[in-house]
Order: structure tokens, then sequence, then C-alpha cells
């Protein structure tokens, strides 16, 4: 895809300027990820009435947190495509007032949010299975006539949340939360894959509006591996996250 070859150019040009590769080499590899991107921007024209359409579904979703999470997920991102356009116009010469910094930086703050409200989403998602397998772990072993060791969740003297919880007491429930969250994501990949992609992407707009400078090398791993993820969501569609 051009997002995977766009950050694909960038972790080059990085690895090329760490090792000293010459500046005319590394200025054909700026001027590549300069087109990949003015490409994609052309490509997404039309992407900022796809996103008010998922809003516009999003709206009739029965569970008020992920209603309330995804619409604006799919606001934001219209509203970040729509600044992509009028950048789009800008470097393409049909407006070539247009304040590119200006823009970029509107543009990046959505995506910002965008992804801010995926990652709600998915933490709540994780939230609702932890609970869920909690309490079927938690039946069966009483339906066995045995307890949680340590509990997953126990009550009592001897939970964390009270005062006499014990530091090891402390230690094993969290080892037992840790545990929990990764059966829960190892037995979602769609979930799972979800996650590691939202937070990849986390680090683009922050590197870009100055909130965590990460460098290009972080940038473009990150924006490539999110952009694999994307792929294989495309070639297995069970991967993708539904609704």
């Amino acid at each position: 895809s051009p997002r995977a070859a766009q950050y694909a150019c960038s972790l080059l040009g990085h690895a090329l300027q760490k090792r000293g590769a010459s500046p005319e080499l590394q200025k054909q590899i700026r001027q590549l990820e300069g087109h990949l991107s003015l490409g994609r921007k052309l490509l997404r024209l039309g992407n900022s009435a796809d996103a008010l359409e998922s809003a516009k579904r999003a709206v009739h979703l029965s569970d008020v947190v992920l209603r309330f999470c995804i619409t604006v997920s799919h606001l934001n991102r219209a509203l970040y495509f729509a600044c992509d356009n009028v950048l789009w116009a800008g470097k393409s010469g049909l407006a070539p007032r247009v304040d590119q910094e200006k823009w970029a930086q509107r543009s990046f703050r959505y995506y910002l949010f965008s992804l801010i409200m995926n990652l709600s989403r998915d933490a709540y998602e994780i939230r609702l299975l932890m609970e869920q397998e909690s309490s079927v772990y938690n039946r069966r072993q009483k339906g066995s006539g045995g307890g949680a060791p340590g509990g997953i969740e126990t009550g009592g003297p001897g939970d964390p949340g009270t005062p006499g919880g014990s530091l090891p007491q402390i230690a094993l429930k969290l080892q037992l939360r840790v545990l929990l969250l990764a059966r829960v994501l190892r037995g979602n990949p769609p979930l799972l894959l979800d996650v590691v992609r939202n937070a990849c992407d986390l680090f683009i707009p922050l590197d870009k509006l100055g909130l965590w400078r990460c460098g290009p090398g972080v940038v473009g791993l990150c924006g490539l591996v999110s952009s694999i993820l994307s792929i294989l969501t495309l070639i297995c569609p069970w991967l993708r996250l539904k609704p």
C-alpha cells in the first residue's frame, strides 16, 4: 500500500542517514516519500464522507460507551481527512496560499483525538472481556468446590484494595491480572491487532505535534508496522475489530 511504502521510505531514509549515505541518495528518498505522501492524500479525497457515514452508523449502537468512542473517533477521522484534502490542494498547487504548517497541525490533532478514542474503545472492550473471563473462572472454581488461589476476583482482608492486603498478595493479584489480560488478548486476535495498530499509530501525531519527539526512525517503524497490520485485516476480514 502507499502508506506502507511511505513509512518504509521514512525508515530507510533514517537508516541511510545513520550510515552516512550520500546526501544525493538521502534527498532522493525524501523526494520519493513526499511523492508517496501526496499520492496518498489524492487517494483519500473521499474518505471524509466515508468516515461520516461510519459515524452515522455508530450512533445506533446499543452500548453507550462503544457508541461514544466509535462515533467521536469517526467524526475526528472525517475532520482529519478534510484537513488532509486542504493540504493536498495546497501541495498540488490548486490552493497555493494554504498555510501548510497550520493545516498539518490541525490534521494531526484530529488524528490524535481519533486514536485516543480508538484506544479508549480497546481498553473498554478489554475490561469487559476480562470481567467475563474472570466470572467464568470463578464460577468453575465454585462449582468444583475450590477457590481461586490468590483470587482473580477476591475479596476480604487479603484483597489488595483493602488495608489488610500484603505486598506478596498485591504482587500475586497483579500477576494474575496480567495473565488474564494476556489470555484475553490471545483469545481475541482482532482486538489484539487493533490495540497494537492504534498504539503504533499514536507515535506519529505525538511526534508531529511535538508532544513526544520520537524521531523519524521510530515514526517510520511504527507507521510501517501499522500499515502491515492494516493490510492484514484487508486480506483476512475476520481480523477486523467489529463493530
